[in-house]
């Protein structure tokens, strides 16, 4: 699969969402994230708008289903997502009615293994219940819990390899990463690259982050598109 750079919105208001993913499709970004704080800000409303003004750009709604699964993907589809994102804690039920969902209406399903205790079963559980992709996902609140209490958090790169290697899906690696970590991603066999909090995304405040964002995010596309294929999955 082709190495895919994806910006996730993280910002509670419309206008912003929309100037950001300007700036970001500008810089060489392949696909928009309209992220769960835009969900919950805007509900179907910004997916809406995000598809107005970019009609042929792919659009992940990470609503992180974890019931009603036909009924949220239908939602986000209609409204002009083309991928949605359930959580592999969510139960079997609800995993197979979002991939149901993805076959009636056209839309990819990514399935993320935020919680899970063993992130390598999980990622092959959400294989084998029909996700066409894996989020690998080391949660905010989890990273801020332990490093405040001193000690270092994980990173969605200590297992990368091994998620990769365990699927025949492509693998999305989410949580914190640095510029240069995002950039070697695909080195893992990772072909779809994530940018958020903090790259250009303020993790506190959830507006755009300060400072050339655009510089930021133009090194990276370029870095990550230089990669080619990666592996024969997908």
């Amino acid at each position: 699969m082709k190495t895919i750079v994806q910006i996730s919105l993280d910002i509670t208001n419309i206008p912003e969402a929309l100037e950001t993913a300007g700036m970001a499709l500008r810089a060489g970004v392949d696909w928009l994230e309209a992220g769960t704080p835009l969900i919950i800000a805007e509900g179907m409303n910004g997916i809406r708008a995000l598809r107005e003004r970019f009609p042929e750009t792919p659009i992940v709604a990470d609503l992180k289903t974890m019931d009603g699964g036909w009924l949220e993907a239908r939602l986000m589809a209609e409204a002009g997502a083309t991928h949605v994102v359930v959580m592999e804690r969510a139960h079997e039920h609800t995993i197979r009615e979002v991939v149901k969902a993805g076959r009636d209406f056209g839309i990819g399903v990514m399935g993320d293994n935020l919680g899970a205790p063993d992130m390598v079963a999980a990622a092959k559980r959400l294989e084998h219940l029909g996700c066409g992709y894996v989020i690998h996902h080391i949660g905010y609140d989890e990273r801020r819990g332990i490093a405040a209490a001193g000690r270092t958090a994980p990173s969605p790169l200590d297992q990368l390899a091994e998620i990769v290697a365990a699927v025949n899906v492509p693998v999305q690696a989410v949580g914190g990463l640095s510029i240069e970590q995002a950039m070697l991603t695909p080195e893992y066999g990772a072909p779809l690259v994530v940018l958020g909090a903090p790259l250009t995304i303020d993790a506190d405040a959830f507006k755009t982050a300060a400072g050339d964002v655009e510089g930021k995010l133009r090194l990276i596309c370029e870095k990550v598109h230089s990669y080619g294929d990666v592996g024969s999955k997908g």
